[in-house]
């Protein structure tokens, strides 16, 4: 059974998470795929100790589910999300900017009590 939600949908016969994943976000894995020319990876969001908070975040290319892979799917753009940092990312929206000021991948997390003061890290 597949579930849909507002902003994405589960892939038949795997847990769906509640990370959502902008379109612009979307827009640009898709460009980067492409460039690349691996359209057969998913976008991992995976959180690991480290920082001066003490948790990071890490977006990387994988082509691989691993068991209890969490999945959904944007728009042809697998999202997968272990089910380690599932807790800890639900209902996060990814975002992608590109500005003067800024270039790059966001996360914005309603479950981090606070970040480092450089933001790379939470807790």
């Amino acid at each position: 059974m597949s579930v849909t939600t507002d902003n994405g949908a589960a892939v038949d016969g795997l847990p769906a998470h509640g990370v959502q994943l902008t379109e612009v976000a979307s827009e640009k894995v898709r460009a980067l795929l492409e460039q690349e020319g691996r359209t057969d990876l998913r976008l991992r969001v995976a959180v690991q100790p480290g920082g001066c908070s003490g948790l990071i975040y890490q977006l990387y290319f994988d082509e691989r589910i691993l068991d209890g892979d969490a999945v959904r799917d944007f728009g042809g753009v697998e999202v997968i999300v272990d089910k380690m940092s599932v807790p800890y990312l639900e209902g996060s929206t990814i975002d992608f900017e590109d500005s003067i000021s800024k270039q790059g991948f966001s996360i914005d997390n309603p479950n981090a009590g606070g970040s480092c003061a450089c933001g790379d890290s939470f807790h």
